[in-house]
């Protein structure tokens, strides 16, 4: 199998790492895009909580037997600029409902905040391991509507790592991620975005590998108030796992699906996530 084909499988697998409860997609990593290829990954996930841990991290089920639940859907396309440089951006859109005991059902609906960012490859060593570093803009994609995000424009930068490897027979790759972003506008919250995966490939044409990967978010604010719609919250942090599994069909089209459980967490549902996602590669050059 040539380089170029290993590096493709890789690339897809690597492109998807983790959903976050906000149910935004977004793909991290230092592994640098082909110049002229667009890389297209739509995605669908659900995520949904009953229980909660409070502001020191003790657990309780939500109020009257309550139930949250989201479906989102996102579009993420990745575009090489050239050697050096890519642009990365990605549309979600969720539905929220959330159901009590003896109560009416309520539900949100809508598209949430679009990202638009540049990723610079700052380096690689031999060609095995690979630095960037991406400057993000936050845009909410929606008004007057306080379930759907916090409603204010963002910036996020973030240091990416990434390389493959070998245990025993199988080839195997890693990604390590960690952005901080600001929200600007009232009690707009500061966060520490992170994730780490690592993944193993089950078969010499790479078709199929699994992955496992710990990730999180670390917010704070000013505003200590707590929703069950986790996009809407701004103080809290959470630690998750998840594992994937991963199936290219040919060169250009591979599905990953991942599931993920929260681990830890203050102010924040304990959320249980799915989401699966089919990625597509077309080249201009």
């Amino acid at each position: 199998m040539s380089l170029l084909k290993t590096f493709t499988k890789i690339l897809f697998f690597t492109l998807i790492l983790f959903i976050t409860t906000e149910s935004v997609s977004y793909a991290d990593g230092g592994f640098p895009t082909r110049p002229g290829r667009l890389l297209i990954a739509p995605s669908v996930s659900y995520f949904f909580a009953n229980s909660q841990w409070d502001s020191t991290g003790v657990k309780s089920r939500f109020p009257n037997n309550g139930k949250f639940s989201s479906v989102g859907v996102t579009l993420y396309a990745e575009y090489g600029i050239s050697r050096k440089f890519a642009a990365v951006a990605s549309i979600p859109f969720v539905y929220n409902m959330y159901d009590q005991t003896g109560l009416p059902q309520s539900s949100s609906s809508g598209l949430t905040d679009m990202e638009t960012g540049l990723r610079y490859y700052l380096a690689n060593i031999d060609f095995v391991y690979y630095f960037s570093i991406q400057g993000t803009a936050i845009t909410p994609l929606y008004s007057n509507n306080n379930s759907l995000g916090y409603g204010q424009e963002g910036a996020e930068l973030k240091l990416a790592f990434s390389g493959t490897g070998h245990l025993g027979g199988l080839s195997t790759y890693f990604n390590a991620a960690d952005g901080v972003r600001q929200y600007f506008g009232t009690n707009g919250p500061i966060q520490n975005r992170y994730n780490a995966t690592f993944g193993l490939t089950l078969d010499e044409d790479y078709e199929n590998q699994v992955s496992a990967t710990v990730s999180g978010i670390y917010s704070q604010s000013n505003d200590k108030r707590f929703s069950v719609i986790p996009q809407t919250n701004k103080d809290f942090s959470f630690l998750q796992a998840s594992i994937g599994f991963g199936h290219s069909f040919t060169r250009e089209t591979s599905l990953f699906l991942s599931g993920g459980r929260f681990l830890t967490g203050r102010n924040t549902g304990i959320g249980t996530s799915v989401s699966l996602a089919f990625i597509y590669r077309l080249d201009y050059k």
